[in-house]
């Protein structure tokens, strides 16, 4: 449980700590001088934008907001893809490509995560209103519909006969 928590809680501040991780190992990891372009114009938007949109995406499900956690489908994708940005932070000569690589293949795994949860989420929670807090006054048939409940709550209801 506090690992789905401290999922939901972190992207968050992910957006700023994994680009700003990027420039920081750029400097102290010898980076070559081309890759400051690289970090300054490609990695740093897309890391920041990339994560603000996926963790939106998180927060728009419906059973993440009410359980104030992240699933354990987020905790497996965010972990491989923030395991892979500052991996690729240490920029190694030898695995940047490899790891730069699998890091935008997992960025688009959890871009499509997303969607497949939040598309189930919808589809299991079904469309319509619903009540919360309360309920709403039980109809017997043939029984006259009031028009004024109790606590000052009024009811309009709307004649369906149609006037020729």
């Amino acid at each position: 449980m506090w690992l789905r928590r401290f999922i939901y809680r972190w992207t968050f501040p992910a957006a700023i700590i994994l680009p700003l991780w990027l420039l920081i190992g750029w400097g102290v990891f010898n980076a070559s001088g081309w890759a400051i372009l690289w970090v300054l114009f490609i990695a740093i938007p897309s890391v920041l934008i990339g994560e603000i949109v996926l963790a939106l995406m998180m927060r728009a499900r419906t059973s993440a907001r009410e359980a104030r956690m992240a699933s354990w489908w987020d905790v497996l994708g965010f972990t491989v893809w923030h395991g892979l940005t500052i991996a690729v932070g240490f920029y190694p000569q030898k695995w940047f490509g490899l790891l730069l690589t699998a890091a935008i293949a997992a960025a688009v795994g959890v871009f499509w995560l997303m969607i497949w949860q939040l598309w189930n989420d919808a589809r299991l929670r079904g469309g319509g209103i619903r009540i919360v807090g309360g309920s709403a006054p039980s109809q017997e048939a043939g029984a006259p519909k009031p028009s004024v409940s109790v606590d000052d709550v009024y009811i309009i209801q709307e004649n369906t006969a149609r006037r020729d």
